[in-house]
C-alpha cells in the first residue's frame, strides 16, 4: 500500500513530512478526514472486542468442556433465548456502528455553501482545474523526468507524484470540487483530505474539503484509466487566505497577458528558428513519451512521425489530429491544452525535424483560422 507524505509550510518553504505509520489509516488534515479516522478506529475497536469475546468463549468452552474431563454434550434442538440473543445482539451492534457512520457519510456529501468551487476534469493522462468564479484555469501534468521512469536517472523522493502546476486552494475555507472527465473514468484521490471521487464522462460528481493546515498534499488517479494511469499525480497546495488571494491575482494577470500575447502573435509571423526551438520543447514535453524523441514511435503501438505521410504531405490532417486528437486511440486532443503558439510550433517542428525537412511553417494565425473553420 502506498502512503503519501504531507508537506508543511516552514520559514524556508514547503518541506516533506512523512506519514507516521505505514500500516494504519492516516488521520489527514481536515475535520472530515479526522472523522473518517475516528470512525475507522471505532470500527476496529468493535471488531477487536467481538473477536476477543467470541474466541474467548470458544477457547474457554473447549478447555473446560473437553471430553478428557468427562464433559457430556447438552442435548437440545432449539432455544428461544439463544435465537433471540444472536439476533438482537448483532442488531444492536449494527445500530451502534451505523449512527456514527451515517453522520460521517452525510457530512462528506454536504457540498452546500462553498467559499470556492473548482471544476476538476480528468483526461488521458492529466488533470485540468478551473476556478469557477474567475478566468483562471490550467492543466496539471506529471513533472517527473522521463529519464527517471526509464531508469536512466536515479528516482527522486516524490517519484511519479510531482506536477508542473499544482492546484492551489485557501485554508479555513470550504472548497467544493466538481469532478468530471473528458474521456474515460478517472478518480480524483487526495488521502489527506479523505476525498476520493470518480470522474465520469458526461457526469459531475461533487466533493469538498476544508483544509486546516497550510501545506502541500499529494494524491493520484485511483482508477485504472489506461496505459499512463500511474502518471496522473495530484498535488494540492493549501495557502493562507491572504496568500491565496495574492496567488489568484497573479494567475489572473498572467492569463490576461497570455491572451494579449496570443492576440499579438496573430498579427505577426514567427521565424522558422523560433518555431523549431519552441516546437522541440513542446514536443519533448507532450509528444515524445509516445512518438519517441527521435520521432520513430513504437512499432505496432504508436506511429512514427519521421517520414510519415501526415507530417510530409497532409497539412490539414496534421492540424486536425493535433488539435482534435483521434477517437478510439491514445492520441489525445491538444487544442485546449496548448496555446496557438505552442500548437503552431509543435506542428512546424514535426514537419521539419528528423529529416522531414518540408520547409513548411505553421503560424499561430493558421491554427486560429483552422479552429474557426471547424
Amino acid at each position: 500500500m502506498m502512503v503519501w507524505g504531507t508537506l508543511s509550510v516552514s520559514s524556508v518553504g514547503l518541506a516533506d513530512t512523512q506519514a507516521v505509520s505505514d500500516i494504519n489509516l492516516r488521520k489527514g488534515v481536515t475535520d472530515i478526514s479526522g472523522q473518517v479516522y475516528d470512525l475507522h478506529m471505532l470500527m476496529f475497536l468493535i471488531c477487536v472486542i467481538i473477536a476477543v469475546v467470541v474466541f474467548g468463549v470458544m477457547f474457554v468452552s473447549m478447555y473446560f468442556h473437553r471430553k478428557s474431563r468427562g464433559a457430556k454434550p447438552a442435548k437440545f434442538h432449539e432455544s428461544v433465548k439463544v435465537e433471540v440473543a444472536w439476533t438482537v445482539v448483532p442488531f444492536l451492534i449494527l445500530i451502534f456502528m451505523a449512527v456514527p457512520a451515517a453522520n460521517t457519510l452525510i457530512a462528506m456529501e454536504d457540498t452546500s455553501e462553498p467559499d470556492l468551487t473548482v471544476l476538476v476534469t480528468g483526461s488521458q493522462w492529466k488533470w485540468h482545474y478551473r476556478y469557477m468564479d474567475s478566468e483562471v484555469s490550467f492543466y496539471s501534468l506529471l513533472a517527473t523526468q522521463r529519464e527517471q521512469i526509464s531508469n536512466r536517472y536515479e528516482k527522486g523522493e516524490n517519484y511519479l507524484l510531482e506536477v508542473d502546476q499544482p492546484l492551489v486552494i485557501p485554508t479555513d475555507q470550504k472548497v467544493r470540487f466538481l469532478i468530471t472527465s473528458d474521456d474515460v473514468i478517472h478518480s480524483w484521490w487526495v488521502p489527506d483530505f479523505a476525498v476520493k471521487k470518480d470522474a465520469n464522462p458526461g457526469f459531475i460528481n461533487e466533493a469538498w474539503t476544508k483544509v486546516n493546515e497550510p501545506g502541500l498534499y499529494r494524491g493520484q488517479c485511483a482508477e485504472l484509466c489506461g496505459k499512463d494511469h500511474g502518471f496522473m499525480p495530484i498535488v494540492v497546495v493549501a495557502k493562507e487566505p491572504a496568500e491565496f488571494d495574492a496567488w489568484m491575482s497573479e494567475q489572473e494577470e498572467a492569463q490576461r497577458k497570455a491572451k494579449e500575447e496570443e492576440q499579438r502573435l496573430l498579427a505577426m509571423n514567427m521565424s522558422m528558428d523560433e518555431l523549431m526551438v519552441e516546437g522541440k520543447k513542446v514536443y519533448n514535453a507532450t509528444c515524445a513519451a509516445c512518438h519517441m524523441p527521435n520521432g520513430e514511435g513504437l512499432p505496432g503501438t504508436f506511429p512514427a512521425l519521421k517520414g510519415s505521410k501526415i507530417a510530409l504531405e497532409d497539412m490539414q490532417g496534421h492540424l486536425d489530429i493535433v488539435v482534435n486528437g483521434k477517437t478510439g486511440t491514445a492520441m489525445q486532443a491538444f487544442g485546449k491544452m496548448l496555446s496557438l503558439k505552442e500548437l503552431a510550433a509543435v506542428i512546424t517542428y514535426e514537419r521539419n525535424a528528423w529529416g522531414n525537412d518540408t520547409g513548411e511553417i505553421v503560424q499561430p494565425k493558421d491554427v486560429d483560422a483552422f479552429n474557426k473553420g471547424q
